[in-house]
């Protein structure tokens, strides 16, 4: 598991360790212990700062693969139930470097509102070492425990607790359960946690509305490809840039095959995530991630206004928010998500080993799903509303390769039925002969398209009746100084080098509207600050 190379690299890594980091693990007896206390044993050979101890620490660990970790012999609220190998690595050495001393990735806003929850919370994410959406849950949660004294957090790989999964009835990861009870499951990330420990903690501190930052020249919503393009072509030109995003990579982050990217030949999702983060690091650019936008106030300046209560000035708005997976709105779907309902067949896949599913969607998205889910799944059945597949052909093909994948087409879902709270048939439609049919299965995976991330927005700016940001050939929106680039937009097809170029056009169009209006905007901005101190000092 822990190969030579990866050893090596880890050596490296833990080099700038400040405080002594101490694996703690459970006495007892357990089939995978031994395979445990080797993949511990070896990461703390790597570094004179990493230290390995066994102790009885019954009622604070959950078993004899529980194990959590210690800085200067303080618990640090980190605890990881099973070996977190496969995706849960990176979590695993993230908690080892953050818990020595290596400043958290961040925004301060984020930070005080973590370290103002004055409840105490107890963590458990359920995941699947397969699952490329778990980590960023685990390592949010780990980071809150390292803010929080008050917060201790759990991963639990799934695959080594059949009676819990099954006690919880758990058929989706990550699920996040909070002081016992579900908090969040299925698809998740950092910014819907905070907001919902905002939610859950009204006395955790909140920055006061106020410009925490001078006037910006570009202000970008949004952190997929579009966004990130803008903003790295505007840092170029030497333009104060700020982007705000709830996580970078956006939708693109839970695509896991990528072959369409031209110059590269293949690529992932967290990859192209991760190399869209390195490439913005680049760059002078003020990051505000986990954070969403509450309110856009319009004017020659606009105000941007944060859920952390903090507020931007920007001469210029760029709007990149992208789209999410649209919803069947069919009975049964919102009641069983997590119980036979899922989004993402990466994640939640494995948990349909060996039974029947379903595929709702017939274009690429589904398609690649069924194929996914094909290695895994006994069956599946892919579902599609109009008479013909959407997707490529060569995806098609694929397909009707496998034995275990069955298309209907001409299908309309009418409803997703369950018992005892688990998915067991589904209803659809014959569109040819108007006749209804039953198929019995255990789960259904939604896969029709998408919905523009546009709602926030109100009518701030035209939209057509799908939500969609009506632009010009430049990315102009309605109002002057707003642009708006790749899937929020009518930009027709939806793809990731599409949304690039409409990043990088946005940005030039943002641009060359600041050559003519910068100065005048430098000058109103200036005014007004000049009349809110006189306001101040006359209260004062």
């Amino acid at each position: 598991m822990l190969t030579p190379d990866i050893l090596q690299a880890l050596k490296s890594y833990t080099q700038s360790m400040q405080n002594k980091v101490t694996f703690v693990l459970q006495t007892g007896e357990h089939k995978k212990r031994a395979e445990l206390v080797e993949f511990l044993s070896g990461i703390a050979g790597v570094s004179d700062n990493i230290d390995f101890e066994e102790r009885n620490l019954t009622g604070t660990l959950r078993s004899p693969v529980s194990f959590l970790i210690e800085a200067d012999g303080v618990d640090t609220g980190i605890r990881f139930s099973g070996i977190p190998s496969g995706h849960e690595f990176n979590s695993l050495i993230l908690a080892i470097l953050q818990s020595s001393g290596t400043p958290l990735k961040l925004d301060d806003s984020v930070k005080n509102i973590i370290k103002g929850v004055q409840e105490t919370l107890n963590f458990e994410v359920f995941i699947s070492l397969s699952c490329h959406n778990c980590p960023d849950v685990v390592q949010a949660l780990n980071q809150f425990a390292l803010l929080n004294p008050k917060v201790t957090t759990e991963m639990l790989d799934g695959g080594l607790y059949p009676e819990l999964i099954k006690e919880r009835d758990i058929q989706g990861v990550p699920s996040v359960y909070l002081n016992g009870e579900l908090f969040a499951n299925g698809k998740v990330d950092t910014a819907q946690l905070i907001e919902k420990l905002m939610q859950r903690s009204p006395t955790a501190s909140k920055e006061q509305a106020s410009e925490t930052l001078p006037l910006q020249d570009v202000t970008i919503i949004g952190g997929g490809p579009a966004g990130v393009s803008a903003a790295i072509y505007s840092a170029r030109k030497g333009l104060k840039v700020t982007l705000i995003a709830d996580r970078i990579g956006g939708q693109v982050k839970d695509t896991m095959d990528i072959e369409n990217l031209i110059s590269v030949s293949k690529t992932t999702g967290p990859e192209l995530s991760g190399a869209l983060q390195a490439h913005m690091n680049e760059y002078d650019i003020t990051t505000k991630e986990f954070l969403k936008v509450t309110d856009v106030q319009q004017g020659d300046i606009k105000v941007v206004t944060l859920s952390s209560g903090e507020q931007i000035h920007t001469k210029t708005l760029i709007i990149a928010t992208g789209a999410k997976w649209r919803e069947l709105g069919v009975p049964g779907e919102k009641e069983n998500i997590g119980n036979g309902v899922a989004y993402c067949p990466h994640c939640d896949g494995p948990f349909f080993k060996g039974k029947d599913v379903a595929v709702i969607g017939g274009g690429n998205s589904g398609i690649e799903a069924a194929l996914d889910l094909a290695g895994i799944v006994k069956s599946v059945s892919v579902f599609e509303f109009m008479p013909d597949l959407k997707a490529d052909k060569v995806l098609v093909d694929k397909a009707s390769a496998k034995d275990n994948i069955t298309i209907y087409k001409n299908a309309a879902t009418k409803q997703i039925k369950a018992d005892n709270g688990k998915v067991n048939a589904i209803e659809y439609i014959d569109r040819a002969t108007e006749q209804e049919h039953t198929l019995d299965l255990e789960g259904v995976f939604v896969q029709i398209g998408l919905v523009p991330n546009s709602a926030f927005l109100e009518d701030l700016v035209e939209k057509t009746g799908f939500g969609e940001i009506v632009i010009d050939e430049k990315c102009q929106t309605s109002e002057p100084g707003i642009y708006a680039c790749g899937d929020v937009t009518t930009v027709p097809y939806k793809q990731i080098v599409i949304s690039m170029g409409e990043g990088a056009k946005a940005s030039l169009a943002s641009f060359e509207y600041l050559l003519t209006e910068g100065d005048r905007l430098e000058a109103v901005f200036a005014e007004k600050q000049e009349a809110k101190q006189e306001a101040a000092a006359v209260v004062a």
